[in-house]
């Protein structure tokens, strides 16, 4: 009965939080391994937080596409490859996009069960090295064209119709009636703020440089709306498409880490908390559209939490493309001037199993750079998905 009352009364704070650079594709981290990107973050977290390597109980990181240099348990294989000691553990997240979100995630009910007390959770990609649904094409060799050919349940659901994240922003768009322009507008807005970040220096405190680079590559100074509508579609027009390269995040590297930790292990370890998980859940939608579980999911998180969204003081939603986060603003009525502030990834890079705790990274910074008190983390997942975290600094 004790041990129940303890674990009701658990709370998991989050200590400390970094991250590298995004590198743009083949571009500063390209010729990084994978796994000594995810060992140069954790490496900054321990220091920074001064833990002893010992005390960590569980490495839970995310990873999508785990082949190659990325395959073997990448978060075990970063944890050993930052020298750290061998009798940690590690296992690697895969929710998608959400993989790092979901570790993060993971930690944090580890420690609110009682079955942790400290835990290192982030996530690492290097997509220069292995392509965006590289594990998705891995299976040709074996007879399968996609994840879901073969499967009868499956078509006898969804049928044989094209499931693609490409065709899911275009079918967004149509369906809340989202123009080209005003997703190039939208846009355009994330490049200028995210340069307009790293020329303040926000992100500064949040990166730890990695062999001599030391800011975000993929924003782009010169863009324009005007480069932006020279631009083609990537699907065909005639088949609804509006998205393009500019609407859409792009592709990156990077790591980020996070460590998570119980109130015992704070007291233990004199550690200085920055912020608590105050809330934390995942809702699934439907897995054509794809990319629309934030807005159920959001609503869901607030309900649970009590909160409304007047309540959050500042909102990261992945910029997976342009058209999920203005059919999220839609229908939950956010203030868009609250909604990543220091821009998203269409001009920051989505190293789709390190954005989320690069999000929750860079969320983290912002409300102490604003003196905010609560933040929302949500972003879209294949499947049909989406995170929720809420933070609360202390």
């Amino acid at each position: 009965m004790r041990e129940c009352r303890e674990a009701a009364l658990a709370e998991a704070y989050i200590v400390d939080a970094v991250r590298t650079p995004v590198g743009r594709r083949g571009g500063g981290l390209a010729a990084a391994h994978p796994a000594d990107l995810g060992a140069h973050a954790i490496s900054a977290l321990l220091a920074r937080t001064g833990i002893d390597p010992n005390a960590v109980d569980d490495v839970m990181f995310g990873c999508v596409d785990t082949i190659g240099p990325q395959a073997g348990d990448i978060a075990r294989t970063a944890w050993l490859a930052a020298g750290l000691p061998e009798a940690v553990p590690g296992v690697t997240v895969d929710r998608q996009c959400g993989s790092s979100q979901q570790a993060v995630h993971f930690a944090a009910q580890a420690v609110l069960s009682g079955t942790a007390d400290v835990v290192v959770a982030g996530g690492v990609q290097n997509m220069s090295q292995i392509p965006i649904a590289a594990a998705m094409l891995a299976g040709q060799q074996y007879g399968f064209a996609d994840p879901f050919s073969g499967s009868t349940g499956w078509l006898a659901r969804y049928g044989d119709q094209e499931i693609s994240q490409f065709r899911a922003a275009d079918l967004i768009a149509a369906k809340w009636g989202i123009s080209r322009a005003e997703m190039e507008r939208y846009a355009l807005t994330s490049h200028q703020r995210a340069v307009a970040a790293i020329d303040a220096g926000h992100f500064e405190a949040e990166i730890q440089p990695y062999r001599g680079i030391a800011v975000d590559e993929c924003p782009r100074r010169a863009t324009s709306l005007q480069a932006m509508a020279a631009l083609r579609p990537l699907r065909p027009e005639e088949d609804g498409g509006l998205i393009t390269a500019a609407l859409s995040s792009q592709i990156a590297d990077a790591a980020a880490a996070l460590l998570i930790a119980s109130g015992r292990a704070v007291t233990e370890h004199g550690l200085a908390p920055r912020a608590r998980i105050r809330h934390l859940s995942a809702r699934g939608d439907d897995p054509v559209l794809m990319l629309t579980a934030p807005i159920a999911a959001t609503e869901h998180a607030l309900r649970r939490a009590g909160l409304r969204l007047a309540d959050i003081d500042l909102i990261e939603i992945n910029e997976a493309f342009a058209s999920v986060v203005l059919a999220w603003q839609r229908e939950t009525g956010a203030d868009l001037g609250r909604v990543n502030v220091s821009g998203g990834a269409i001009a920051l890079g989505h190293p789709l199993g390190a954005t989320g705790a690069r999000l929750l990274t860079t969320l983290l910074y912002e409300l102490e750079r604003a003196d905010g008190t609560l933040g929302l983390l949500t972003m879209c997942e294949g499947g049909g998905q989406a995170n929720v975290t809420i933070i609360e600094r202390l």
